[in-house]
């Protein structure tokens, strides 16, 4: 008996599988103005499997299919489905070409609406779509920040202090909107330090270490200075072990400086412009800055 080696044949969606997804994008196309939630949620189980799954060629037929604005109405309606909706528009946005659409559906303004909701579930997935949106575009970072997206994220900070889960989403999408590019891939350990100031937040973001040596920190200062108006402080340093002074002959054991490079400037000089009334021009360009009322 003759032995033929096992071939990886990557993941395709066959024809069964499109005719699900396209019966479903059909059917929310059609029945989603009514919002009918026992005749919706399979269907919008089912685009949110294939999504998760990234079966090939699904973001493609959502995008075809012309449901966005559908899905924005649903944010917007505050009904059984809206919950389900944000995490399929959270798992849309990790797809650069479903994200192209959301400025032209209203998922932005829905997205914005769904971040003053006391629903804590709702406000994660809300907040982890803005993330994954504003993560490399800057085009989504501007739009976010002029319609008062930091405002709405710094409010939830306060809002729920003791919710793990739900403070790493919104600190991780105000890096974002800052330009730092911070994907949920790096597994950035989120942790509460000490603040020194009344009405004030701190916070630091670890990085796991690179070749053992050095990791970048990210340090968020959160701060409230009056009814409404709030501060949003993003530094960044890099960390060395202390293998790694051990290793240039020097003892001591932590040394803390500011990282060289926040990545692209020009989406630094863009923060500071926005804020160009309220930073102070001795601001260090190696501060990223917002201030921003609700």
């Amino acid at each position: 008996m003759k032995f033929v080696p096992h071939l990886h044949v990557p993941l395709r969606m066959n024809s069964k599988n499109f005719d699900n997804l396209n019966n479903a994008l059909g059917a929310i196309r059609v029945l989603g103005l009514e919002l009918i939630e026992d005749e919706l949620k399979p269907h919008l189980n089912t685009v949110l499997t294939d999504i998760k799954e990234r079966k090939k060629g699904a973001a493609e037929q959502v995008v075809i299919s012309g449901i966005l604005p559908i899905l924005a109405l649903s944010l917007r309606s505050r009904g059984p489905l809206t919950l389900l909706t944000a995490k399929l528009v959270a798992e849309l946005a990790k797809e650069s070409v479903v994200c192209k659409g959301f400025g032209d559906a209203g998922l932005i303004t829905a997205l914005l609406s769904a971040l003053t909701s006391t629903d804590q579930e709702l406000l994660l997935h809300t907040a982890r779509a803005i993330s994954r949106m504003s993560c490399d575009s800057s085009k989504y970072q501007d739009l976010l920040l002029r319609r008062g997206a930091v405002s709405r994220l710094v409010a939830i900070l306060f809002r729920f202090p003791d919710k793990d889960a739900l403070e790493e989403v919104c600190l991780e999408a105000l890096c974002n909107l800052s330009g730092m590019g911070v994907a949920e891939e790096a597994g950035m350990v989120w942790e509460r330090g000490v603040s020194v100031k009344p009405g004030e937040s701190v916070f630091h973001g670890i990085s796991p270490h690179t070749c053992g040596f050095a990791s970048s920190v990210i340090l968020v200062r959160v701060s409230q200075w009056a009814p409404g108006q709030y501060s949003v402080n993003i530094e960044v340093f890099q960390r060395c072990s202390s293998s790694f002074w051990n290793l240039h002959g020097n003892k001591q054991t932590t040394h803390w400086f500011p990282f060289p490079s926040l990545g692209s400037c020009s989406n630094l000089y863009k923060v500071i412009k926005f804020s160009t009334r309220t930073v102070p021009r001795t601001k260090s360009l190696k501060t990223r800055v917002f201030h921003t009322f609700l």
